[in-house]
């Protein structure tokens, strides 16, 4: 519980709690005591505006090759890396009528301003036609002043602070353009910004080249681990058209995808491999389906992991829930122990972690099958070998349902992994972990990284440094 007093001539147009919180009134005093002026963005723009968005699915649509890219606030980021590939595409006369105010030019700000990625911020940094929904705000700024520094400040402590407090705490999180007018900034003269830019910048470029490494590292997995077995995979790709023999449709499948030749191709490559390929029931000593339980989360209880906890060869818990003591009986016998192996059965299907000791004891949801194996096997070996290329795509062709496709129990029995000596699966999971923790500790050191860079901003912009 948190209480406070705001007297009445401290009211501004916000009359919500939140808005007047200490730690946000000590940001602005503490803004108000720069040495640098203190402006808000409709002071230094020229145009603060959103987009809209048309009927989904809707005839204002059309295709990447006679469309407009159309940037939704997911499709934003800190890089300024925008997946065209992904973006929808809207029609030329909408872009030029309905939307012709959110049309994009180079250097725009943009802030997400609602939902889950709100505060987010990025720089249009291309020189093709685009435009935005009503969740991104387009902040043109006046000439003088570097649109780079204003996305530094933004996204420093100091920026996502004030973004904080502006935003309103509802059940959809969300800041209007008013609001985004009115954020205050600290300007610091030109030759400044650039410094600060350029802070940022060799950030920036160190944190992608450590990004490529750790990429590299974690993309030699699967050539290890194929060659570690033996197996030569052809080329893969799916057939326009082919035949199926009536005989193979009996009694099975028959969706078309199922039946792709490339299908064959691994079949026979695992079968040519070093070492036997046997079914994963073979080892498997106990294995159930996670618990369906009402989302009613406490702040001390039992920690229950879901689906989003669940990552490749790996169980994050930087985000755990947890679900009140009373509920124990109600759950039941789904609860993970160390040593056991959680698969994800619905949506991001096939993903695979060894329960590490830290999650002992933890309950686990109903969209995750949990498996136990014996001796004969090397855990962690299953699961590198689960979350390969090559085993994901045999997972994948399994799913059933064809909105969200699930995979069951005797999809998991089934399914086929090589079975070298037990040194051999030793040896690779050694090898993988290994390089797995160097791709980690890479990733860690762009975090320092750019941790260190923003604090450098702040340090300069509040006149410290």
């Amino acid at each position: 519980m948190e209480h406070f007093t705001v007297y009445s001539n401290e009211i501004e147009r916000r009359i919500d709690p939140h808005f007047y919180r200490p730690e946000f009134v000590e940001l602005i005093e503490t803004f108000e005591k720069s040495k640098f002026q203190l402006k808000t963005f409709k002071e230094i723009s020229e145009k603060i505006t959103s987009g809209a968005t048309p009927k989904a699915g809707g005839s204002d649509y059309t295709t990447k090759e006679e469309g407009i890219a159309f940037i939704r606030s997911g499709d934003i980021n800190e890089d300024k890396t925008i997946n065209f590939g992904d973006v929808l595409y809207i029609k030329q006369n909408i872009h030029n009528k309905l939307l012709k105010s959110s049309q994009l030019k180079k250097g725009d700000i943009l802030i997400a301003i609602v939902g889950a990625t709100i505060g987010q911020v990025s720089i249009y940094d291309y020189g093709k036609e685009a435009n935005i929904n009503q969740a991104i705000a387009l902040v043109r700024l006046k000439q003088g002043i570097s649109p780079e520094y204003v996305k530094a400040f933004l996204l420093s402590n100091l920026g996502q602070k004030e973004l904080d407090r502006i935003k309103r705490p509802v059940a959809r999180a969300n800041i209007n353009l008013d609001e985004i007018g009115d954020f205050k900034i600290l300007l610091p003269p030109l030759e400044i910004q650039k410094h600060i830019v350029e802070i940022m910048q060799s950030a920036y470029s160190e944190k992608k080249q450590k990004e490529q490494d750790a990429e590299k590292l974690l993309n030699s997995i699967n050539d290890y681990i194929l060659d570690e077995l033996g197996i030569k995979i052809p080329k893969l790709k799916d057939e326009m058209y082919f035949t199926v023999n009536s005989k193979e449709v009996e009694n099975n499948r028959s969706d078309s995808y199922y039946f792709q030749p490339k299908f064959r191709e691994i079949a026979r490559a695992l079968k040519n491999g070093k070492y036997e390929i046997k079914e994963l029931k073979e080892f498997i000593t106990k294995i159930h389906y996670g618990v369906s339980i009402k989302n009613v989360y406490v702040s001390e209880g039992i920690p229950l992991l879901r689906i989003m906890n669940l990552k490749p060869n790996k169980v994050d818990l930087t985000n755990v829930i947890k679900l009140p003591e009373i509920k124990r009986k109600e759950i039941g016998s789904g609860f993970v122990y160390e040593g056991n192996l959680l698969i994800s059965r619905s949506g991001s299907v096939g993903i695979v972690a060894v329960v590490p000791k830290e999650a002992d004891g933890f309950a686990f949801g109903s969209f995750m099958i949990k498996f136990c194996v014996n001796t004969e096997i090397n855990k962690e070996y299953v699961s590198i070998w689960l979350n390969s290329q090559i085993s994901q795509l045999l997972i994948k062709r399994e799913k059933i349902g064809a909105i969200q496709g699930n995979i069951t129990i005797s999809t998991i029995e089934n399914l086929k992994i090589p079975f070298p000596p037990l040194e051999i699966q030793n040896k690779i999971a050694k090898e993988v972990i290994k390089k797995m923790k160097m791709a980690d500790k890479l990733n860690k050191e762009v975090e320092k990284i750019l941790t260190e860079a923003k604090e450098k901003v702040e340090n300069i912009v509040l006149g410290e440094k």
